[in-house]
């Protein structure tokens, strides 16, 4: 599968997904729209959230409480029924924060078999990062290690990355990602950190290090992101008080630059350049390193709520008021962070200011548009940069009945540089969604284009996730990749955007964000969703689909 995909193969490639989805829904023309008055209110709402007065808008602070309010106080102003507890438009999520304390990180190896008498230490962010430990606040581990490849085991594909290896009571080395042969969906799947982290403890593993690529730190290199160790980590605060999804059974993990694997690999049966030779070629297997690591760190942990921002427009029909169409984006960023050129607030105008006002903007058109049977949800989700958590409490621990939560339309990070006809719906062809999407973009005059990236997962990475986890279908609408221009390379301008600004201060509103492109898709979620709202039959997953077998129950 090819790392990119160029536009004028995206509109086939769609078609071909949406081939032999369930027939079109009733078509209702939408009403007149005001792209520029739209595109106005979008914009101001995108500099207010992404202004320096934010800080960033991290969960847990004091930025992120003055957009929460800001939401609320638009949400209130429209008129939508607060949805949050105790009568307010806030839920609160409870959280556990962590932060690393590098004196007391260390990572050594020390070597066996054929590397006997040799020893490797490796220096604290230059190389490695030690993992936020949710579960004490000191940890240490001595144990020999196993590569585990990329850590999948996939029986449908009769793909074992564990084939022939024991990893009880040792630490896995894995490589991220999934095999770029497995389907979209279940790379996706498989591809995820808790998913791996659950397969590891199963096998009786004690620690993880998590090693870097050269494909992935081409576009994403490894000293960027390390120089932001400090900001911390976080997870949910269960009803018992600990963590949540936090794999106690995992006394140390560790993340590493690509830069360090010849090290790692060193007297091992393959070297590193032939690692990441497999990797390319879909050709890894694992094997035993001639290595004991010596693993230990130090981490403060503190109790802090967030919150996510709830409003609610009542359905109009009383035998369907108690479903919900939820509407959803994420309003965190990441806060303050190390200085580039000065500047230490990460802004995220992009990711995801302009989501959140995109957000804002659709339940400005619903209250606007004929009332639907169902009722709708537009939550503004907190703590997603630290790991969908908002979406994943409100998915689990919903503010309406759980059983009512019918489907998930989600925005996040629409990157929008120049005027754009199509939007990207990632995830709607596992569902009855697709052919209501399809229609009204068609209605719209817009293109659907799909993914253009999958190898980034994205799928698993954003907040419609948590949903998809409890058995709700979902889509992500996601910017577009096709300029109205011709001459204009909007998967470039993409492609630039996260390798230059992507988790950096200059995500900010300086930036050419087109306006009126963001209102038609604030336009395009406000009728998917109302339509939904008004089918006679609530969103269902596609026969033998992936996701909805794996989910459709109600949770993992």
């Amino acid at each position: 599968m090819p790392r990119t995909a160029r536009p004028f193969a995206l509109a086939a490639a769609l078609a071909l997904a949406l081939a032999g989805c369930t027939q079109a829904p009733h078509s209702v023309a939408p009403p007149s729209f005001d792209e520029n008055g739209a595109a106005r209110r979008i914009e101001a709402d995108l500099r207010f959230l992404a202004d320096d007065l934010l800080e960033g808008r991290a969960a847990g602070t004091r930025g992120y409480d003055i957009a929460a309010h800001y939401v609320a106080a638009e949400y209130r102003r429209l008129g939508l029924e607060p949805g949050g507890d105790d009568g307010s438009y806030f839920q609160r999520v409870p959280l556990i924060e962590a932060q690393r304390v590098p004196g007391a990180a260390e990572l050594v190896l020390e070597g066996i078999g054929d590397n006997a008498g040799r020893s490797e230490r490796f220096e604290f962010q230059a190389d490695f990062l030690p993992g936020v430990n949710f579960n004490a606040n000191t940890h240490s581990l001595e144990a020999p290690l196993v590569f585990v490849g990329q850590g999948v085991a996939a029986p449908e594909f009769e793909h074992d990355d564990f084939r022939g290896l024991d990893v009880r009571g040792k630490v896995v080395v894995v490589l991220s990602g999934a095999p770029e042969r497995f389907p979209n969906d279940q790379r996706a799947y498989y591809s995820s950190g808790l998913v791996k982290n659950a397969g590891f403890v199963q096998r009786g593993a004690v620690g993880v290090i998590t090693l870097g690529d050269p494909e992935r730190e081409s576009k994403s290199p490894w000293a960027r992101g390390a120089r932001n160790w400090l900001v911390p980590a976080m997870r949910l605060r269960g009803p018992d008080g600990k963590a949540v999804d936090s794999f106690p059974e995992l006394t140390a993990t560790a993340s590493m630059g690509a830069h360090v694997a010849e090290r790692l690999f060193a007297g091992a049966p393959m070297p590193a350049e032939e690692v990441f030779a497999r990797l390319d070629r879909g050709e890894l297997v694992g094997f035993e390193l001639p290595w004991r690591v010596r693993m230990a760190g130090q981490t403060r942990q503190q109790n802090v709520d967030s919150v996510n921002v709830v409003g609610r427009l009542p359905g109009s029909d009383p035998q369907l008021a108690d479903e919900h169409v939820v509407l959803t984006a994420h309003l965190d960023h990441v806060g303050i962070g190390a200085p580039v050129d000065g500047d230490n607030i990460y802004n995220g105008a992009f990711d995801n200011a302009l989501g959140s006002a995109i957000l804002m903007e659709a339940a400005r058109q619903a209250m606007a548009a004929p009332r639907p049977k169902r009722s709708q949800l537009f939550i503004a989700l907190t703590a997603e940069e630290k790991g969908l958590l908002g979406a994943e409490y409100f998915a689990r621990w919903p503010t309406v009945s759980k059983d009512g939560l019918i489907a998930n339309v989600n925005m996040d990070m629409p990157v929008m540089l120049t005027d754009l006809r199509d939007v990207i719906p990632i995830g709607v062809e596992n569902s009855s969604l697709a052919p209501i999407v399809k229609q009204a973009a068609g209605e719209l005059g817009i293109e659907l284009s799909p993914d253009p990236k999958p190898e980034e997962v994205v799928f698993v990475r954003s907040d419609q996730y948590a949903f998809i986890r409890q058995g709700i279908p979902a889509v992500y609408m996601d910017g577009g990749v096709v300029a109205r221009d011709a001459s204009v390379d909007a998967l470039d301008q993409l492609d630039d955007f996260l390798r230059e600004r992507y988790h950096q201060p200059n995500d900010d509103a300086k930036q050419p964000i087109h306006y009126p492109s963001a209102a038609r898709l604030a336009r395009l979620n406000q009728v998917v969703a109302q339509r939904v709202a008004d089918e006679a039959q609530r969103p269902r997953w596609n026969e033998g689909n992936f996701f909805g077998l794996r989910f459709a129950k109600g949770g993992d």
